[in-house]
């Protein structure tokens, strides 16, 4: 329900509409967890969110208030209107079941935020191989600049912490809370989102 806070389990996701002139906010309400945000053109879900287009034009990885979030084809699909942690990630991909048989020698398999994406986007026709590089929310990589090595650490947020987006199309969102222990170190936690009338309208 507009207007309403919205809660996402632990280690799942969702998917929603979103018009132009809206606001998402993206809230960690326990601190220390991370979403995983996709934005898809509700005209056309072949445009999708870009990475690589977003930070050509950003010309920093560490994206925050002011920003802009493109598409594949350079076109404006968010802009940051508020942030209260200011560290997220756009470059690393959804962790997935290849992440957990990868990267985790003790951890169970599991489908990760990549999975369910999939699963919540299914109904938007969105195919399993389409899901790009999402902006993750509150994920904390630094990233040294001598080496270009890069760390997986704790998110920087605490409880009630939030990001919010002013929707500059209509758009399909895909959210999560993600699955990856790195990411949040090793505690699961719920993630919340609003959806509210646009104040930031430009």
């Amino acid at each position: 329900m507009k207007g309403q806070t919205q809660t996402i389990p632990p280690r799942s996701g969702t998917a929603f509409t979103l018009s132009a002139g809206e606001t998402l906010t993206v809230i960690d309400p326990e601190g220390g967890q991370v979403a995983d945000l996709l934005a898809i053109s509700a005209a056309d879900t072949r445009e999708m969110i870009s990475s690589g287009r977003t930070l050509d034009y950003a010309e920093t990885l560490y994206l925050s208030t002011g920003n802009l979030l493109y598409s594949n084809r350079s076109n404006v699909m968010l802009e940051i209107v508020e942030d209260k942690v200011g560290r997220h990630d756009f470059l690393l991909t959804p962790c997935s079941e290849a992440t957990f048989r990868l990267c985790y020698d003790n951890e169970p398999p599991h489908p990760g935020c990549h999975g369910n994406l999939h699963a919540a986007l299914s109904p938007y026709g969105i195919a399993e191989d389409a899901i790009p590089v999402a902006f993750n929310c509150f994920m904390n990589v630094p990233v040294d600049g001598e080496t270009g090595r890069l760390k997986v650490l704790p998110p920087l947020s605490r409880a009630g912490d939030f990001i919010r987006f002013h929707a500059r199309m209509d758009l399909i969102i895909g959210l999560t809370a993600c699955s990856a222990p790195a990411s949040n170190g090793g505690s699961f936690k719920p993630i919340q989102y609003r959806i509210g009338q646009d104040e930031f309208a430009r």
